[in-house]
């Protein structure tokens, strides 16, 4: 089957049954022949980063609405047009692949839509191009909604948001300092021919010129780096650890942070938690390779009577899940997998995970509040809530040369010094007065 063909199948489950990019197309990579991969990628994700736009160009282009039932051929059609409008393909080629791949997805009638289409797109090119520029949707490539709450949110800076969004993102590495400081690991990569610059808000942040396969980096199987953007490596510094604390990393996985807080502080006593245990085999595998361990668990981090042992905790890393508006460059499936009204539910589910995590926490202890979202109603706002409802929660005030201050925390945008979206906020839990009791729920 062609990579037209194979990326029409994963675009299709991703337009009909909202799958993710994450589980849809690791399947078809294994299908693929090794000489394909980076192709079959770029037009699953490409054809994901401009959807908004390709979309608007396809219901111009189509004479009538295509039948529900064919997600297939719609994300087939999508594919093509993100070759002839974003790709350096010859034109060609792309039409001739394409219509070819209609009949290898056993859809011979789609084979002259297509080529209708594509020639029909090529031939008005000016025309769709003009009415692109008058649709914001089809011009920014963001969904209306979304494009609203950035303006809302961002009235200076959205456009630099969308412009991020929709741009390709770095390759970032984290140096395990267990191993070696930054700067003897870029040495290693500049003898296997590959440059890296530093980033500055980040001690242990690289980011190569050009992606390459993990396995290829200098000692990526002996631990010495893994793959992790900048603003994610944040999350270690700010939770402060330090040798022999008691750790909780709620919702885990894939286990990038949970990596990072052990490289940051040998002989943690960390626990690692995460509802979905399939995830949580991704965070063990992590951590074998980095030769590194914690207590891993399966369980609802909004419901500790069912694994918490009774124990305050020291540190708590809350990496809360969110609508991941700030990693879309990242995950562009995004945009066509997230509603306006799923911001609401979300912010819902962060207040409940701050308010049954937080008992968990000592007197004293420190609690890390982390999204990887732009917006404010899962950020600030999230954050404000607990603290007026919470007496004994404190606000300390993160100083950083990074991001910008908020009522609440500290936000990075899109793009920022190379870094991903990303929100940080540190509660501190007030220490007990003199003649005080605390008493800690019962578990």
């Amino acid at each position: 089957m062609n990579v037209r063909a194979l990326a029409a199948q994963v675009l299709g489950q991703v337009l009909g049954k909202g799958r993710s990019l994450t589980t849809a197309l690791p399947p078809s990579l294994k299908r693929a022949a090794p000489e394909d991969h980076g192709l079959l990628q770029e037009l699953c994700y490409g054809a994901c980063r401009w959807h908004p736009r390709l979309q608007v160009l396809l219901s111009a282009l189509l004479t009538r609405p295509l039948d529900p039932r064919e997600q297939a051929i719609r994300a087939l059609l999508l594919i093509g047009l993100y070759q002839l409008w974003h790709l350096r393909i010859p034109e060609h080629a792309a039409v001739a692949e394409t219509v070819t791949a209609a009949h290898q997805l056993h859809k011979p009638w789609a084979a002259g839509l297509t080529n209708a289409v594509l020639r029909a797109a090529l031939r008005r090119q000016r025309e769709l191009t003009a009415m692109l520029e008058n649709d914001p949707e089809a011009d920014t490539a963001h969904p209306h909604w979304l494009l609203q709450r950035l303006q809302a949110d961002w009235p200076d800076d959205w456009p630099a948001i969308v412009a991020a969004n929709n741009a390709h993102p770095p390759f970032t590495l984290r140096v395990n300092s267990r191993h070696f400081d930054r700067e003897a690991y870029r040495r290693h990569l500049a003898i296997e021919g590959y440059a890296a610059e530093q980033i500055t808000e980040a001690p242990t942040a690289l980011t190569l010129n050009t992606a390459v396969e993990p396995a290829m980096l200098p000692g990526f199987a002996q631990g010495w780096v893994s793959i992790q953007d900048a603003a994610a490596q944040l999350a270690g510094p700010l939770l402060d650890v330090s040798p022999g604390l008691r750790v909780l990393d709620a919702c885990a996985a894939p286990g990038g942070k949970t990596g990072h807080l052990l490289e940051c502080a040998p002989h943690l006593d960390l626990l690692a938690l995460d509802r979905d245990a399939t995830r949580l085999q991704q965070v063990a595998d992590n951590l074998r390779r980095l030769g590194l361990r914690a207590y891993l668990v399966a369980g609802d981090a909004r419901r500790p009577a069912d694994w918490w042992d009774g124990i305050p905790y020291d540190r708590i890393l809350l990496d809360a899940p969110c609508s991941a508006t700030g990693v879309i460059r990242r995950h562009p499936d995004i945009k066509l997998l997230r509603r306006d009204s799923d911001i609401a539910v979300l912010a819902s589910q962060q207040q409940a995970l701050l308010t049954r995590l937080w008992p968990l926490l000592r007197p004293g202890g420190r609690l890390l509040y982390a999204t990887c979202s732009v917006l404010q109603q899962e950020n600030e706002q999230v954050v404000a809530n607990f603290l007026t409802a919470q007496p004994d929660a404190d606000e300390q005030p993160i100083i950083a040369s990074w991001g910008r201050s908020r009522s609440h925390g500290r936000q990075i945008l899109p793009g920022e010094r190379s870094m991903d979206g990303f929100y940080y906020a540190v509660l501190i839990k007030r220490e007990v007065a003199t003649g005080e009791v605390t008493c800690l729920p019962a578990s």
